[in-house]
């Protein structure tokens, strides 16, 4: 392993540390206020950023085939859409 992909792998580690704890805060009013509604999704779409950052650099999707990189990716954006949906259609 190269000392760049290190660098990046501990770059990538630290974003999902503080995006973790953006998260938590959200989770508990923060920058939010009353519209909890609004916090969920931001915690929604926070995840799946996370969720891609640690199949895209953790699990070596960046380096994969282009095909599997894709199914991938509409694979995260429609489940993350989903659920969006999901929870602001009440079913």
């Amino acid at each position: 392993m190269d000392a760049m992909s290190v660098s990046r792998i501990t770059w990538v580690w630290f974003a999902l540390i503080l995006a973790t704890g953006l998260s938590w805060q959200f989770g508990h009013g923060f920058g939010f206020g009353e519209k909890f509604h609004y916090a969920t999704v931001a915690i929604l779409i926070i995840t799946f950023i996370k969720v891609r950052f640690v199949f895209l650099d953790f699990m070596e999707l960046r380096t994969a085939p282009l095909s599997l990189r894709l199914a991938f990716e509409a694979w995260a954006v429609l489940v993350c859409g989903t659920l969006i949906f999901l929870y602001w259609s009440g079913i």
